[in-house]
């Protein structure tokens, strides 16, 4: 991850983190341009998936087929093996 100066744009040096929240953390930095050398903080949030987690998918497939009854599990079963 890249951080920019904002007052001269010069890369920036992450010093240290503080951890707000799971999902938001500040960061403090330093720029790297010797003539400039502002410290500053910024923040880091999560904003949203693109793709859910392998880790939730295989919880919420587990979950769909405990809601089943067996013969509906079966019948996904027998339709998983002539599909491969």
């Amino acid at each position: 991850m890249r951080v920019k100066c904002e007052t001269c744009g010069h890369k920036a040096l992450i010093n240290s983190r503080n951890e707000i929240d799971p999902k938001v953390v500040d960061l403090y930095c330093t720029c790297t341009n010797p003539e400039c050398r502002h410290y500053f903080v910024a923040k880091l949030t999560y904003s949203h998936s693109i793709a859910p987690s392998q880790l939730q998918a295989k919880e919420a497939a587990l979950d769909y087929l405990r809601g089943l009854s067996n013969s509906e599990r079966q019948a996904l079963i027998n339709q998983a093996q002539i599909a491969s």
